[in-house]
């Protein structure tokens, strides 16, 4: 009988990986690089979605007015406004993310990444960041946020643990790392 300290090592499960029509970046990217990864349009349709709120209860309020007055009126604004920039954040997340997962053209993020993680590699750092928390722990959350980005508009979950389950050889990060050392080397 073995004891809690004495477990057999669990065995590694790959992620499943999806057929795409364009290449995994990450399956699991931290909220953190979904933010830093969004495009220009991102905003743009986050800022659009967080205004249509307000402006159509504005236009419904001038086709067919309510006639509660201004103090009835501010709260439904306030809580549209709300709504909107929720929708817009929800919004923003997911279309960066469903380029992390090659769901829509994703070169320039697939260009970033390589860059982001031949840096790191380069200055001897983990590729997906430090975690606190023990491996099996980091494998639960990352068991939990893989994909979640799929279903972000029916429950918003994003990856807040650093860890090193996304899903992608990261072996093509070293072999970039070496070849531009090599160059840099051969080149100086």
């Amino acid at each position: 009988m073995t004891t809690p300290q004495q477990q057999p090592p669990r065995p590694y499960v790959p992620t499943k990986t999806l057929d795409t029509p364009y290449p995994l970046i990450d399956n699991d990217p931290h909220f953190r690089r979904v933010v830093r990864y969004a495009r220009p349009s991102d905003y743009v349709a986050a800022g659009a979605i967080g205004v249509a709120g307000p402006a159509t209860m504005l236009i419904w309020e001038r086709i067919a007015p309510s006639h509660v007055g201004k103090g009835g009126f501010a709260p439904i604004m306030r809580l549209s406004g709300a709504l909107g920039v929720i929708a817009g954040f929800l919004y923003f997340t997911e279309r960066s993310t469903l380029r992390f997962y090659g769901f829509s053209e994703n070169k320039r993020e697939a260009d970033m990444d390589m860059r982001e993680m031949v840096d790191k590699v380069k200055k001897g750092e983990p590729l997906y960041g430090k975690s606190t928390l023990s491996p099996h722990m980091q494998g639960v959350a990352s068991r939990n946020s893989r994909y979640s980005g799929v279903w972000l508009h029916v429950i918003p979950w994003f990856n807040f643990v650093n860890h090193e389950q996304h899903g992608v050889d990261t072996a093509k990060y070293y072999q970039q790392a070496e070849k531009e050392l090599e160059a840099e080397r051969n080149g100086s």
